[in-house]
């Protein structure tokens, strides 16, 4: 399903202006465009960064559901 396109106005600092001009010019795209492709770029990498974290946490938790089974394994072979 596409998204619905809206129209912003946004202001910049004229260097950051500069830099989205001649990002489009070699790139053949519009202003526009060249912040859509930020936008999705920041997107992009703030989901890998949530889905680091999470895999982290899940890590921690195997690590330690690992070490409990370990010691319950102990105590059963050595009774």
């Amino acid at each position: 399903m596409a998204s619905q396109v809206v129209k912003l106005t946004i202001s910049l600092p004229r260097d950051l202006l500069a830099l989205t001009d001649e990002i489009a010019a070699e790139r053949k795209i519009s202003r526009s465009k060249v912040v859509y492709q930020c936008l999705e770029e920041m997107a992009e990498r703030r989901l890998h960064l949530k889905m680091a974290e999470g895999y982290k946490a899940l890590a921690g938790e195997n690590l330690e559901f690992a070490n409990q089974a370990i010691n319950i394994t102990h105590e059963i072979l050595t009774d």
